[in-house]
């Protein structure tokens, strides 16, 4: 998007941005941080009072917003809100693939069938059938912003994460395969994985620190990362042109707990 004088605006103003899982947690943080900065926003979240609340919040911010019921864990229903979206704002700029159901961890041992299916269907399997979704839209304007979510776990092995780790490892794989297919119509694709900025993050780390699992909790910057003001500024930057060369990537956004050369 260009402003005047042919100068690349490089935010997310204007921008039709859906936000999955965005009734709670990192997903509402991103929600409000990109409404307060110019985006319209699709709220798309399966648990209605919390879709609403996010809804009714970011209308007090005067932000442009939609609020859809969606299971990310039913294809039908991924479809019907992209539908919605485009038919309410007439297309789609970005997606941000946030939403996965939880299940209790186990050790590999024990991970159910049905647990681990969970996993996968609202994990990497959501999170393809939401690409897919949009990708038409995105491809017809020739411009498009996926961001997707993972997640440390699966970098470290982390203790009893197995199911959840395997799941978000698949998204990262699908974002970098995507990357590489979509790149030539103008649709980049990246990954975030967040510092346990969630409240089951947070009970998640609380836990590794008792069990003496420190290597992903050895913080730089020693705090949990505010889903609103140190996640969703760079979900923000992955949204918008600023990002247009840089795609197939994962970026930790962690306060520099997992560190590599």
């Amino acid at each position: 998007m260009e402003k005047g004088d042919g100068v690349i605006e490089h935010g997310v103003k204007d921008r039709v941005v859906i936000v999955t899982g965005a009734g709670q947690g990192i997903g509402r943080g991103i929600a409000r941080h990109l409404g307060q900065h110019g985006a319209k926003i699709v709220v798309a979240e399966w648990k209605e009072p919390k879709m609403q609340r996010t809804v009714e919040e970011l209308t007090a911010l005067g932000v442009d917003v939609l609020g859809v019921v969606c299971d990310v864990q039913r294809k039908e229903s991924i479809d019907a809100m992209v539908a919605q979206t485009v038919a309410r704002f007439g297309r789609v700029d970005a997606l941000v693939n946030n939403a996965q159901t939880f299940r209790a961890q186990a050790a590999i041992e024990s991970i159910a069938k049905e647990d681990a299916d969970i996993f996968y269907t609202s994990g990497p399997i959501g999170t393809l059938w939401a690409m897919q979704a949009v990708f038409p839209h995105m491809q017809a304007q020739g411009w498009g912003r996926i961001v997707n979510v993972g997640s440390a776990a699966g970098f470290v092995g982390l203790h009893g994460y197995g199911a959840y780790a395997m799941s978000k490892e698949a998204i990262r794989a699908l974002t970098r395969t995507a990357a590489r297919e979509w790149g030539q119509h103008g649709i980049v694709v990246n990954c975030f994985c967040p510092g346990a900025a969630s409240e089951r993050g947070k009970q998640g780390t609380e836990r590794a620190a008792q069990q003496g699992r420190t290597l992903v909790y050895d913080r730089c910057i020693d705090r949990l990362g505010d889903p609103e003001d140190d996640i969703a500024p760079v979900v923000l930057f992955l949204c918008s042109d600023a990002c247009r060369y840089l795609t197939g990537q994962t970026l930790m956004i962690d306060g520099g707990a997992f560190l590599w050369a």
